[in-house]
């Protein structure tokens, strides 16, 4: 296969787009719009008519030039409408123009060598009494104790809304910078590709919120953030129960973005998510480029 390096001016961002829509594997994070916000300048390996491509997310410290996997980007990889194996993702590997990268190769890219992370899928094709006769007692148990509440779902909330909320919950928050957070949900919404919940509490108090990221055929777990009035009140537990009973029967993917951490993933698994892992390939950075 014969590839080609493109820099971000170079690439058709109409084809490109294209083929990421056309691809077995069509993910928020891989749209040219996307990849704008949160790695600027970003590059590109492509094959011919653009059948096969793999953003190459590149920055550089001390102008040394390295990919690193951008926030708010769980995976990227190699996209194709055509079936993907190890060894089309070995000749992408081969032709990396840098000598440093840690890269999140999505679901689709096996590789060998790669490390094995977790991500946990729901399938959503199935009527919602089917999907919920397979939620954990737990979590049936905390979507009751919603229920008794009275929460209210808020659909459409403001993005200024969102995002006080969001920075003044918990100040780990702050590694992902607003201008970044808030050009992205903004461009999402205009792409009709996120769409901002709130949850409120019986006295209309905002409890928790949640960016969700829609694709083709898998809606997203982006962003999802409760004080501690909605942590005791299950206000997420809630929420999601309500997202499965609006998009259940459809053929789409609720997407977790899984976690290595048990009390996170059994959280997901409680709603009947199973685990659908993506690959992670690193080779060595010098230590002065490890901080992003």
């Amino acid at each position: 296969m014969q590839l080609k390096h493109l820099r971000n001016s170079s690439i058709d961002f109409i084809r490109w787009d294209k083929c990421i829509l056309e691809s077995l594997h069509p993910l928020s994070y891989a749209f040219s719009w996307y990849l704008d916000i949160v790695s600027p300048g970003w590059e590109a390996l492509i094959s011919e008519d653009y059948e096969y491509v793999m953003p190459l997310p590149a920055k550089s410290k001390f102008k040394i030039p390295y990919l690193v996997q951008p926030i708010l980007t769980q995976q990227l990889g190699i996209f194709s409408k055509l079936e993907i194996n190890e060894s089309t993702v070995e000749e992408f590997i081969k032709e990396i123009p840098y000598y440093s990268y840690e890269l999140n190769l999505n679901e689709k890219n096996f590789h060998s060598k790669a490390f094995i992370y977790p991500n946990y899928l729901l399938n959503l094709n199935k009527s919602y009494e089917k999907i919920a006769s397979q939620y954990s007692k737990n979590t049936q148990r905390n979507i009751d104790k919603a229920t008794k509440l009275n929460l209210i779902i808020k659909e459409n909330i403001s993005v200024e809304e969102f995002l006080t909320f969001y920075y003044f919950v918990d100040k780990k928050f702050l590694s992902v910078q607003k201008p970044v957070l808030e050009q992205l949900i903004v461009k999402g919404i205009s792409e009709k590709s996120i769409t901002l919940y709130g949850v409120l509490s019986n006295q209309n108090n905002l409890i928790a919120t949640l960016c969700l990221l829609h694709s083709t055929n898998r809606l997203t777990y982006l962003l999802p953030v409760s004080n501690a009035e909605g942590k005791s009140s299950s206000a997420m537990f809630f929420l999601i129960d309500f997202l499965i009973k609006e998009e259940s029967g459809k053929d789409t993917f609720f997407d977790f973005e899984g976690s290595g951490i048990e009390g996170i993933a059994r959280f997901y698994k409680g709603f009947g998510a199973k685990n659908q892992p993506y690959y992670i390939l690193k080779r060595f950075r010098p230590a002065f480029l490890i901080k992003k």
